[in-house]
């Protein structure tokens, strides 16, 4: 007998649809310790003290240079890294390291799947200083659970306070570091705290402090959640040999009391979730939400030792070798599956495959590119711009003449001379401002651009062309061409 399902009861028109929008849950990660931990120490403190210490470290570019070893300089348009100093017009040097810069992340992804985004990544660095200030303040993950659920009392309010502020001071002086890239370290930082900075830094060291502390006070994982697309596209890096957070699945099921019969090594304690950042369960597989720090790693192991029970429960694994000894262990019945270790499957990753194989090829040819521009590059540099209004002169003994302007850009530190030579099949005569002579010489301010007005001639009587192409040469104290660059010189149609 067939059942007759009841029809809905029909909405009202005009019936708003149902949100979807929830409240967040905020995340309470728990303190762990372990090797991964020890790791993620290490590489925050060396992250933050680039960050802060860099701007100071000095670097001798010789009298009226900046004396600051990394600078992006924009009054003078000028990027200062050591000894190496960009030009705006060389800004495919910066292109150059933005590309290897995501080729690296995809080599890095590729083989350790997202080992940027958990240790290395300033939104996953500074979110686990200020949860780091956090513990120290208001306790652990109860202790922080329970003061979040109290009323407000006076030590509430203290704990909070003091919480806050220490994070506006850390944004504060994450804001003032990154001031510091663009300004001469020593003397913003007096301009700031004397209130003599200009309006342009004061807006820039707001929004730096504003958004590091919402970002990683407030937003937390949410930011790598909802925010950052690098977990919608680091799918695409993986494979089955790439190193990832993984739970042994094979090894853990069925899950249950630590003392029961015929369960996994996974006690479902619950540890693993505790101390995630991002609040998921690692045991529900991959996922968007992990960012790969491996920190349940060493909350599991913690639990296994505690228990006797081999580590690794949770491990940086290969989906390929979960997959195998997944496939080995399948057979056993669930009372041997706490014995099943013997069985697993522990093959080497295999770092050279196609795709690394790609991506390395890629990396190393974008450094080739990058390297023979850098070995080919012209300290000096001539621009030749010809008036265009007039497009030429009609002199009054019959003679044509064309005004060019020659921008000359040292890129050294040095005064330079050249003599400056014209090359053209039909003679002409050519004017130097402030020079004279057959191969005038032309001087360069140091680390500058000098503009010369130059003057060619047709002289009357010479066949008479509508365009007759011309090059200017500099030429140095040993006969040598430095650099040349064309241009063409105009005259009226031959009659």
């Amino acid at each position: 007998m067939s059942t007759i399902q009841a029809p809905e009861r029909l909405k009202p028109v005009g019936t708003p649809p149902p949100s979807l929008y929830a409240d967040r849950q905020k995340v309470y990660p728990k303190a762990v310790k372990g090797p991964v931990r020890r790791v993620k120490w290490a590489v925050l403190i060396l992250c933050l003290a680039l960050y802060y210490l860099v701007p100071w470290l000095r670097w001798d570019r010789g009298p009226g240079a900046p004396d600051q070893a990394v600078l992006v300089d924009i009054t003078n348009g000028r990027l200062f890294f050591f000894f190496i100093e960009i030009w705006p017009q060389e800004v495919y040097f910066l292109t150059g390291l933005l590309v290897l810069g995501a080729i690296g992340l995809f080599v890095a992804t590729s083989l350790f799947g997202r080992v940027w985004c958990g240790f290395a990544c300033p939104q996953t660095v500074w979110t686990d200083l200020f949860m780091g200030v956090e513990r120290l303040v208001q306790g652990d993950r109860n202790e922080r659970m329970r003061l979040d659920k109290q009323p407000w009392t006076l030590e509430k309010l203290r704990k909070k306070s003091l919480t806050h502020g220490a994070w506006l001071l850390i944004a504060a002086a994450t804001g003032g570091a990154w001031i510091m890239y663009f300004n001469d370290a020593p003397t913003v930082t007096v301009e700031l705290l004397t209130g003599e900075a200009s309006r342009d830094v004061y807006f820039f060291f707001g929004l730096f402090t504003a958004t590091t502390y919402v970002l990683a006070g407030w937003a937390r994982e949410q930011v790598c959640t909802y925010m950052c697309p690098w977990p919608r596209f680091q799918a695409a890096m993986l494979d089955e040999n790439s190193l990832v957070v993984t739970y042994r699945d094979w090894r853990g099921e069925p899950r249950g009391k630590a003392k029961a019969d015929g369960i996994g090594d996974c006690v479902d304690c619950q540890a693993c979730v505790n101390v995630c950042p991002t609040g998921i369960d690692i045991r529900d597989g991959q996922q968007l939400e992990c960012i790969g720090c491996g920190l349940c790693i060493d909350a599991c192991d913690d639990i296994m030792t505690r228990l006797d029970r081999p580590t690794g429960l949770i491990a940086f694994e290969t989906l390929s070798n979960l997959a195998a000894s997944t496939a080995a262990t399948k057979a056993l019945p669930p009372s041997r599956a706490r014995c099943a270790t013997g069985m697993e499957v522990r093959r080497m990753p295999r770092f050279i495959r196609p795709r690394t194989i790609l991506y390395a090829g890629m990396l190393a040819g974008v450094v080739a590119i990058m390297l023979g521009a850098w070995l080919l590059r012209q300290t000096v540099t001539l621009s030749v711009l010809r008036d265009r209004a007039p497009l030429f002169v009609t002199l009054s003994d019959g003679g044509v003449r064309n005004g060019y302007t020659l921008k000359i850009a040292n890129k050294d530190r040095d005064v330079g001379t050249y003599a400056l030579v014209l090359d053209s099949r039909t003679p002409l005569l050519m004017q130097v401002q402030e020079a004279h002579g057959d191969r005038p010489m032309v001087t360069t301010r140091p680390d500058g651009i000098t503009q010369w007005r130059v003057l060619l001639t047709q002289p009357p009587g010479t066949p008479t062309r509508a365009s007759i192409p011309v090059t200017f040469r500099l030429v140095d104290g040993r006969g040598r061409t430095v650099v040349s660059e064309s241009s063409i010189f105009l005259g009226p149609e031959a009659r």
